[in-house]
């Protein structure tokens, strides 16, 4: 079988860590591709790292997408992820900008292209129940997710799965099949989905 990834798009609270866990349970092959992270808030799942030395990576062609959110500066750099492919790995990459999504599309593998969704009112609960203090940072980039859908509402999807309606270890075992069957991405029905 040919190399391949996942993308996991969504708003947070949208389950993006809890299904990367599932998936590694799944396979050894499955892991998170750490994100260069340069900024303030929380460092689990990143690679902490300076803006200059991003922005270095990107003058030598070395980023596949960068963008900033909740007041950091965060990037993709190809050397991680051909390290993890060249080893054998399934790399996957969160990812809440269509933009990136199109932007990792570029790095020749195979990538399942996944659209993770739930309502506002989960996003709430999710992210107060696992103790975020920027709830509301959170909410407000629920909304732009949302607009960033509508916005590209022809974008082709591989799967859409509302995880407020199916359990990790379900969504985890859709998104290897879809792997495993080389599934097309195909435009979805995005505005009956985001109501």
């Amino acid at each position: 079988m040919s190399p391949s990834g996942v993308v996991l798009y969504g708003p947070p609270g949208s389950g993006k860590d809890t299904i990367t866990a599932e998936l590694s349970n799944l396979r050894t092959e499955f892991v998170l591709f750490q994100r260069l992270k340069a900024g303030p808030g929380r460092t689990t799942g990143y690679r902490t790292t300076t803006a200059e030395q991003i922005e270095a990576l990107a003058q030598a062609g070395e980023i596949l997408y960068r963008n900033n959110r909740y007041d950091a500066e965060y990037a993709i750099d190809l050397g991680q992820v051909s390290a993890l492919v060249d080893s054998g790995r399934i790399p996957v990459l969160h990812m809440g900008q269509v933009d990136g999504v199109r932007a990792v599309a570029a790095y020749p593998i195979q990538w399942v292209r996944v659209l993770l969704w739930c309502p506002e009112d989960v996003t709430r609960q999710r992210c107060q129940g696992r103790g975020d203090k920027d709830l509301d940072a959170r909410l407000k980039v629920w909304h732009e997710t949302r607009q960033d859908l509508l916005q590209h509402d022809a974008e082709p999807w591989s799967r859409v799965i509302r995880t407020d309606q199916l359990s990790a270890a379900e969504a985890a075992q859709a998104i290897d099949e879809a792997r495993l069957a080389s599934a097309p991405a195909e435009v979805r029905d995005i505005r009956g989905l985001l109501g």
